[in-house]
């Protein structure tokens, strides 16, 4: 008999009366001397399922291993269920245990674990409620993500992970290297680019230092400038030893660049895109989020709602200084023109100000990356950050510089190596063209979409400082 999942049999596509099998993790077991009422969840839906089992049909002794964790295969009559809750249950007729699980050692026996418990154990947090929610959205926003982009003529193009430039400028990367740790190869004699007594890289496989990326954007650049409108989709390092509910170590970017498209174009796309992963969730996604809403964050589809039905604020970075200077709120960064904005500054602005999302255009030249371009005023450049309640920034873009001799002089004043990137300049060598594009930080995105407080929690795996363990 072909497997049934529980979604199916809680939206009503198979008919009462009709034999079913499923298979799923039990999560509770009640009953009396007479019936045991088994919840029991695959995971394709975050109900459960009630299986009603008539003890005097089912042995005692493999009843009494039916414990919360334990893997089971069910096959019952379907019938409607007397309970409130659900409309359908099954009646068991055949119970199989594939995998026990010993009630004094499961760590999962027990409801109402804090989220810092349950990331001690990743391996099992997914048979929780509140993580099958969150990893299911994840699928749907990741879904919704391609399906954005293939309706509007992108292609996803696949930039590489291990690369040899930092498209940041920050240099916290992880490096790359099949080189004995323990037994480096040293330069013996000085070079114009090497010092004596340096590693060899010449000895590493790729015969140059290589680190893991941190953007594919400059890759995503010259996909651009052949295909017209790319995006990439992957996960992304930084080796930067931050212990906040912001950041992580390993986390999933989303980078589209649009050849002819300017500053204007690229604010549109993001609100555009941004609205339309927030529908597709509170089209697709409402059980979990209704359950995510009830259990974390009271106010959270409302505020997903809020998003989709304004037009976001458009506003320079010298507009949003001069607004919150004239605040009266106490920040603890101080505000000025020149520096770059706080999670703070950001969240007044979208939270007490406009009270709607606002996206941040021409910041200063000196706080932003050497590719952005340069405006007619010398100071400032055509950024732009999308700014959300509860997150600040989701989305940070620009318009790219496509002027050859803008780009080598901003690359001069701030110490980017030509010659290391002169495959990137030969975009602006042969056949240059406006351009521009965003990176959204996909983890970011779920933080807002689910209501929870903590990158951590919105993502498989997590990798943070000290923190490697699966």
């Amino acid at each position: 008999m072909k497997q049934i999942f529980v979604k199916e049999l809680l939206q009503g596509k198979v008919a009462v009366g009709e034999t079913v099998l499923v298979k799923g993790w039990v999560r509770t077991k009640r009953g009396n001397k007479n019936v045991a009422f088994i919840a029991l969840n695959d995971g394709s839906i975050i109900h459960s399922i009630q299986v009603v089992a008539d003890l005097a049909n089912f042995d005692e002794e493999l009843i009494k291993h039916v414990t919360t964790g334990a893997c089971l295969a069910v096959t019952g009559k379907l019938v409607a269920s007397m309970g409130q809750g659900q409309s359908v249950e099954i009646q068991a007729e055949h119970i199989h245990i594939y995998g026990e699980a010993d009630p004094e050692t499961f760590p999962l026996q027990k409801k109402g674990h804090t989220l810092e418990f349950l990331r001690e154990i990743a391996h099992l947090r997914p048979r929780t409620n509140t993580f099958g929610a969150v990893f299911r959205i994840r699928h749907e926003m990741a879904y919704a993500l391609h399906t954005f982009y293939h309706e509007r003529g992108f292609f996803y193009l696949h930039t590489p992970i291990i690369t040899a430039s930092d498209c940041e400028g920050a240099g916290q990367m992880f490096h790359v290297t099949t080189l004995d740790l323990n037994n480096l190869p040293k330069i013996t004699e000085k070079t114009d680019t090497c010092s004596c007594g340096s590693v060899d890289y010449s000895k590493d496989f790729f015969g140059k230092p290589t680190s893991l990326t941190v953007s594919g954007q400059l890759e995503g650049e010259l996909g651009a400038m052949a295909l017209s409108k790319i995006y990439t989709f992957g996960p992304t390092f930084r080796a930067e030893n931050s212990n906040t509910p912001r950041h992580l170590a390993e986390f999933w970017m989303n980078e589209p660049e649009m050849a002819f498209y300017e500053i204007q174009d690229n604010m549109d796309l993001a609100e555009e895109f941004l609205k339309y992963l927030v529908k597709w969730a509170l089209e697709h996604c409402m059980d979990d989020l209704q359950f995510l809403n009830d259990l974390y964050d009271k106010e959270l589809i409302e505020r997903l709602k809020s998003v989709i039905d304004v037009d976001f604020v458009r506003l320079s970075y010298t507009g949003a200084i001069d607004i919150l200077q004239k605040s009266e709120q106490k920040f603890e960064f101080k505000v000025e023109w020149g520096v770059d904005l706080q999670s703070e500054h950001e969240r007044y602005l979208v939270e007490k100000h406009f009270q709607k999302p606002v996206i941040l255009t021409d910041y200063p030249k000196d706080i932003k990356a050497f590719y952005m371009k340069l405006n007619d005023d010398g100071k400032t450049v055509r950024a732009m950050d999308v700014l959300f309640p509860r997150i600040g920034e989701i989305i940070g873009g620009s318009q790219r510089e496509e002027r050859l001799d803008v780009l080598q002089k901003r690359m001069q004043d701030m110490n980017i190596p030509e010659k290391e990137m002169w495959w990137y300049l030969d975009t602006r060598r042969f056949g240059t063209a406006p351009h521009a594009g965003f990176g959204l930080g996909f983890e970011r995105l779920l933080l807002f979409v689910t209501g929870m407080a903590n990158i951590r929690d919105v993502i498989p795996f997590p990798r943070t400082p000290m923190n490697a363990e699966f």
